[in-house]
């Protein structure tokens, strides 16, 4: 039984969701291989062999994965599949772009979002914006499954000695193109793996004022910014912010939460932060039923208040 996990990566280094998936990868049990389908990427290879628990890193280096389109990557999965029982993709953009195809080839179930393993055919993945978790057994030769990244400790990025092994690169599929990127430059850490986040919502009133309230307290937290779904669909901030079922799932070491009711939706993105502060005038508030820390008070004083204090 050998699994393999997919790295994502800038063909230079591993991206850190990765690290997540090999830790998924160990508990399935036998050995764990990493693909590192990519171009001119033996960095991002050299960088997969040092994290514990690795046995093989496979590198596919072609043109064709020069930006990680997913036909090509699909194709280049399901060359190798068959050498494993298992097939690992963060559940990130990237990797729920590309498992579908690799298990709609195969003719496999998908397992979607898994946050525990509980045996080899075995996985647990929340349901209902994760106020029930499903318990799900898969009879499938090859299991593909993409892993809730904050369901699972980082790998370390060292201690691992796995060797390097270049394999055939498949074809390009020619079934799509790159035509450009447009990227938000950002300073701050990536929302995902951030330590800290502080998020604003809908209460803020304004784009203005999100970036008046929030900025000044994530400087001095040296945290990621994000937001609720309302305040991204008021256009306080940009979509790539949102937290939430619907947006990114965070799990940070702090999470302050300024002016946001604390939907469902927005629970399902972040209550497995260690610990959460909530602050809002409404003292029935949802938000406040996760939060470790609530105070019940008008964001536009306690936030400036707060940063000043720091």
């Amino acid at each position: 039984m050998t699994t393999l996990v997919i790295a994502e990566h800038d063909n230079a280094s591993i991206k850190s969701a990765t690290l997540n998936a090999v830790t998924a990868a160990v508990a399935c049990g036998g050995d764990v291989h990493v693909l590192v389908a990519g171009h001119n990427a033996q960095g991002a290879a050299d960088a997969a062999s040092k994290v514990a628990g690795v046995a093989k890193v496979l590198l596919a280096d072609s043109a064709a994965f020069g930006h990680s389109l997913a036909e090509n990557v699909a194709a280049q999965v399901l060359a190798i599949a068959g050498d494993y029982s298992h097939i690992l993709f963060p559940a990130t953009a990237s990797g729920k772009n590309v498992a579908p195809r690799v298990a709609a080839k195969l003719d496999v179930a998908q397992i979607s979002d898994i946050i525990k393993v509980d045996s080899p055919d075995t996985f647990e993945r929340p349901i209902y914006a994760g106020n029930a978790i499903a318990t799900v057994q898969s009879g499938d030769k090859v299991k593909v499954i993409t892993v809730r990244t904050t369901g699972f400790d980082a790998a370390a990025t060292s201690g691992g000695s796995a060797a390097v092994e270049t394999v055939a690169a498949a074809a390009d599929a020619g079934k799509s193109t790159f035509v450009k990127a447009e990227l938000a430059k950002n300073d701050r850490p990536e929302l995902t793996a951030a330590k800290i986040v502080v998020s604003g919502g809908r209460a803020l009133g304004s784009a203005e004022k999100f970036q008046e309230v929030m900025t000044p307290l994530a400087d001095k937290l040296g945290a990621a910014i994000g937001a609720s779904r309302a305040a991204v669909d008021a256009g306080y901030a940009p979509n790539d912010l949102q937290v939430g079922q619907t947006g990114k799932i965070v799990a940070p070491q702090l999470y302050v939460a300024a002016g946001i009711s604390g939907a469902i939706q927005h629970l399902a993105g972040m209550k497995d932060s260690k610990v959460i502060v909530a602050i809002n005038k409404d003292e029935e508030a949802p938000i406040f039923s996760v939060a470790d820390y609530g105070l019940v008070a008008d964001l536009f004083t306690a936030v400036p208040e707060l940063a000043k204090a720091l």
